[in-house]
C-alpha cells in the first residue's frame, strides 16, 4: 500500500534570492530535482511539497449509493495527539475509505504520515511511534474534487516563512477551479489536484505576515462547503463555511481541545462534546488559550440534509439532533404519508435501518432483518464476468429467505440515485420469495447534483431528474413507491430554525442552492435558484 512518512525538519524548503522559492526534493527514488516556484507579486508564506504518487482505487460499481465526503479530526494540548487522531479517524472511517493521514507537531517535531486505504491499513504501531507531538490533525478521504491518489491525500503539508503548515478539510470549494486558473496565470505551481491546495496558495500570497489574518483573507475568497483545520508547530485553527454546510463539532478531553466532523469521534477517544462550530466562525487555540471570532457574517444557514438522511453515523449528533432519532422520525413520517398493508418491514443496511424501525413502529408492521450486508467484501472486487457482474449486488447484500418468503415486504431505503441498486435489491427480495415489494424512500426524489462535497452524478444520470415517480417505480420493479415529502423531512429533522428550509440545504431535492455556482458546473442561472 503506497504511503509516506515525513519529518519536515529533514525536508526543509530552500529560499532563493529575490523571493523565489523552491520546494523540497521528492522522497521516493524516482523523484527528479526540485522545481522552482515562480516569483509571486507578494512574498509567499510557504513553498509547496512534492508528493509521491499513489494508486487509484476503482469506485464500487455494484452500488449507486452516494459517496461519503471526508472526515477531519484535530487535537490541541494532549501528549498522545497521534493516538487520539488514530482512534478518532477510525470513528470517521465511514466518511472516506480511499486514504488517511495524520500530522502531529510540538516545538521540536512536525511529522506526518499519509497512505492509501483504510486507517488500519495506513498506520501501524511502528509508524505511530514516529508521530510525536501534542498537536495533531487527521483526515480520511473520499475524493469528490481531485483524483484518488496519494498526492491528494491529506493533511497537505507545506513550508511557510514562519515554519510548517498542515491543512485538512471536509467539503468542496465551488470556485476553486476559477481561483486556481488565476493563481496559475500569476505564477503559482500546484502539486496536487485537490482544491484544498488552492487555499494554501491564497494563504501563501497574502500580504499579512500573521497566519491567522492570512487564513481569514483566504477564506474570504472561496465559496462552497468546508470545515478546515490548519496546524502549525504551536497553533491549531478551525473554521467552518459561512452557511454551515458541513458538520463540525468541538469537544474536550481533560484540558485538551478536540475538533471532528462528527461527535461520534469524541466518544471513540473518551472526549466530551462541547458545541457545534458556528457558521462563519474561526477558532484559534495556542499558548494564549482559545479565541473565537467570526470571519464572515449574515449568511443563510444551510446544513447538508444528507448528513441526517445518509452520511452521518447514527450515534452522532448534529446541531444537538441525534441522527438515529431523526431517521426514525423520517420513517414515521413515511408511514403517515404512505401506509401500505404488508407483512414485514425491512431496511437496506446500514443507513436505512433507523428509518425502517420508525416505519414499523408507526404502522405496527413487524420489523425484520430481511436484508443482510456482507461486511468482508472489501472496497474492490476481482473483476467478474459480465453474467456475474449483473448479480454483483449479492456479493454485498443477501436476502433472508425465511423472513421474506411468501411475505408482502416494505423495503425502506434512504435515497435512489441512478436506480440500478434499487432494481437489484427489489429483484433480490423477489428471488427470495417475496410476493410484493413496496419501496419507501426516507428522502425526497434526488433530482439535482451536489457541488458541496458529495460525489453525485450529473443531472442526466439521476433517475429522479428525468423520470416521474411512477416511471421510477416501473424501472425498479416495485409494486409501489413513495418518497418522503420535503415538509415531512424537515419535520423529522426538527431543527426549529427560521432560515430558508429550516436552516437545511435541500438543493439536491429542490434546486435551491445556498451559494452561487461556478460556470464550470454547466448550470445556467435559469436552472437554479440561489437565495
Amino acid at each position: 500500500m503506497p504511503h509516506e512518512v515525513t519529518d519536515s525538519s529533514g525536508q526543509a524548503g530552500q529560499r532563493a534570492g529575490d523571493g523565489q522559492l523552491f520546494a523540497p526534493q521528492r522522497t521516493n527514488a524516482s523523484a527528479g530535482a526540485a522545481r522552482p516556484y515562480a516569483q509571486a507579486e507578494a512574498s509567499p508564506l510557504w513553498t509547496g511539497r512534492f508528493y509521491n504518487d499513489g494508486v487509484t482505487h476503482d469506485h464500487d460499481g455494484f452500488f449507486d449509493k452516494l459517496k461519503e465526503e471526508c472526515g477531519v479530526f484535530g487535537v490541541y494540548g494532549h501528549p498522545d495527539a497521534a493516538q487520539l487522531n488514530y482512534y478518532g479517524l477510525h470513528a470517521l472511517q465511514h466518511r472516506g475509505q480511499e486514504s488517511g493521514g495524520i500530522c502531529t507537531a510540538d516545538a521540536d517535531h512536525f511529522v506526518y504520515h499519509r497512505g492509501m486505504g483504510l486507517v488500519k491499513e495506513v498506520f501501524d504501531n511502528e509508524l505511530m511511534t514516529t508521530l510525536k507531538g501534542s498537536i495533531g490533525i487527521g483526515h480520511v478521504r473520499y475524493s469528490t474534487a481531485g483524483e484518488s491518489k496519494l498526492a491528494n491525500a491529506q493533511p497537505l503539508v507545506f513550508k511557510y516563512k514562519e515554519g510548517d503548515l498542515a491543512i485538512a478539510t471536509n467539503g468542496n470549494l465551488v470556485n476553486a477551479p476559477e481561483i486556481r486558473r488565476r493563481l496559475e496565470r500569476e505564477g503559482s505551481i500546484f502539486q496536487t489536484s485537490s482544491d484544498t491546495e488552492v487555499v494554501a496558495h491564497l494563504i501563501a500570497r497574502s500580504r499579512h505576515d500573521d497566519l491567522l489574518e492570512a487564513v481569514k483573507e483566504a477564506l474570504g475568497q472561496v465559496t462552497g462547503a468546508y470545515a478546515f483545520l490548519f496546524m502549525t508547530r504551536d497553533r491549531l485553527i478551525a473554521a467552518l463555511d459561512p452557511h454551515g454546510l458541513r458538520p463540525f463539532v468541538m469537544g474536550k478531553l481533560g484540558d485538551a481541545w478536540l475538533f471532528a466532523s462528527e461527535s461520534c469521534a469524541f466518544d471513540a477517544v473518551g472526549g466530551e462534546y462541547v458545541r457545534d462550530v458556528k457558521p462563519g466562525e474561526i477558532i484559534v487555540i495556542d499558548a494564549e488559550g482559545l479565541r473565537e471570532m467570526k470571519f464572515a457574517e449574515g449568511q443563510r444557514r444551510a446544513v447538508c440534509s444528507m448528513e441526517y438522511i445518509y452520511f452521518a453515523r447514527p450515534d452522532s449528533d448534529i446541531d444537538a439532533i441525534n441522527i438515529h432519532s431523526a431517521r426514525k422520525r423520517m420513517g414515521r413520517e413515511l408511514a403517515m404519508e404512505s401506509f401500505v398493508d404488508a407483512d414485514v418491514v425491512t431496511g437496506v443496511p446500514d443507513s436505512s435501518i433507523s428509518a425502517a424501525i420508525g416505519f414499523a413502529e408507526q404502522t405496527g408492521i413487524p420489523y425484520e432483518l430481511g436484508l443482510i450486508k456482507n461486511r468482508y467484501t472489501g472496497r474492490t472486487f476481482i473483476q467478474p464476468s459480465q453474467e456475474l457482474r449483473e448479480q454483483g449486488v449479492k456479493m454485498k447484500l443477501s436476502a433472508v429467505r425465511k423472513v421474506v418468503e411468501g411475505k408482502r415486504v416494505v423495503m425502506i431505503d434512504d435515497s435512489i440515485v441512478r436506480g440500478t441498486t434499487s432494481l437489484r435489491i427489489v429483484n433480490l427480495l423477489r428471488e427470495a420469495g417475496a410476493t410484493e415489494v413496496h419501496v419507501r424512500i426516507s428522502s425526497p426524489p434526488f433530482m439535482n447534483p451536489c457541488y458541496y462535497g458529495i460525489d453525485t452524478p450529473s443531472k442526466d444520470e439521476l433517475i429522479a431528474g428525468n423520470k416521474t415517480v411512477e416511471e421510477i417505480r416501473k424501472q425498479i420493479n416495485a409494486d409501489s413507491l413513495h418518497f418522503l415529502s420535503k415538509d415531512g423531512l424537515l419535520r423529522a429533522i426538527g431543527t426549529n430554525n427560521n432560515d430558508i428550509n429550516s436552516g437545511m440545504c435541500l438543493a439536491c431535492f429542490d434546486n435551491d442552492y445556498p451559494t452561487k455556482l461556478a460556470q464550470e458546473h454547466g448550470v445556467s442561472e435559469e436552472r437554479i435558484t440561489v437565495r
